[in-house]
């Protein structure tokens, strides 16, 4: 089935504060140079959460998988098409199917889409973070940032060690300054282990609530375009809700 953008998108937004910061708990070392935001805890009632405006031009986002941009953040991108995305994956390069599915939702979204070919087999054997590095790096347009998006150092789910091993270089690269970015947002969002489909944390610094009508928008690119079934993990857990930690200056 083809799936068209639908028209006047941009004009339906609203107003341009379009996130809620939530005033939760927010220990220091989560902002200083470490890039370490610690494990999520215990699930913790929220306080009420202040709406702040978006203020960010040059994005990338750098993640495991064609896919995993929508996935955890295209609410985001969609609400904010005024801003020039970037997108990175690090994996699926030769997959023929999934490199022109990463195209056309490039396309789709006006972002520029690079990808690369690191290992993504089943198997799922440990990468060396210097290798890691180094092909972000090669990816990477030079360019300062305002805002760098990319997985939680524990990755979203149990478990995709892609996930993991390409926060770390993020941040890696983050605080040896050879990633310039005024900030850095990490998917926020935790499974209990397994138990259930991934869910935002409540812990997080910023919390994005998706209007139905972009929140259908992301589906339809991850069923449509990207193809995935509506059985399938990745149409079950498409959060309403898109969830970051963050580092950075405020």
């Amino acid at each position: 089935m083809a799936f068209e953008k639908p028209a006047g998108r941009e004009s339906a937004l609203g107003p341009k504060k379009q996130f809620r910061t939530g005033e939760f708990g927010r220990p220091e070392e989560r902002r200083g140079e470490t890039g370490q935001a610690p494990r999520p805890g215990p699930v913790q009632a929220p306080r009420p959460s202040s709406v702040q405006g978006w203020d960010f031009n040059n994005c990338a986002i750098i993640v495991a998988h064609p896919d995993d941009e929508i996935l955890w953040a295209g609410g985001t991108i969609l609400l904010h098409g005024e801003s020039r995305w970037t997108v990175i994956t690090l994996c699926r390069k030769s997959d023929a199917d999934r490199a022109a599915k990463f195209q056309r939702v490039m396309e789709y979204l006006g972002a520029k889409g690079i990808m690369g070919d690191l290992d993504d087999s089943p198997e799922q054997l440990p990468l060396a973070e210097k290798e890691v590095r180094k092909t972000i790096l090669s990816l990477l347009p030079l360019d300062r940032f305002d805002l760098v998006m990319t997985h939680s150092r524990w990755g979203e789910y149990t478990r995709h060690l892609r996930h993991e091993e390409v926060s770390r270089a993020v941040l890696g690269l983050y605080n040896t300054k050879d990633l310039i970015s005024k900030q850095v947002w990490m998917f926020a969002y935790e499974d209990g282990g397994g138990k259930y489909l991934p869910k935002p944390t409540r812990d997080c610094d910023v919390q994005v609530w998706l209007p139905e009508k972009i929140w259908q928008e992301k589906y339809k690119i991850k069923t449509e375009i990207y193809g995935f079934g509506t059985e399938s993990f990745e149409a079950k857990t498409c959060p309403k809700q898109e969830a970051f930690w963050t580092l950075g200056a405020k």
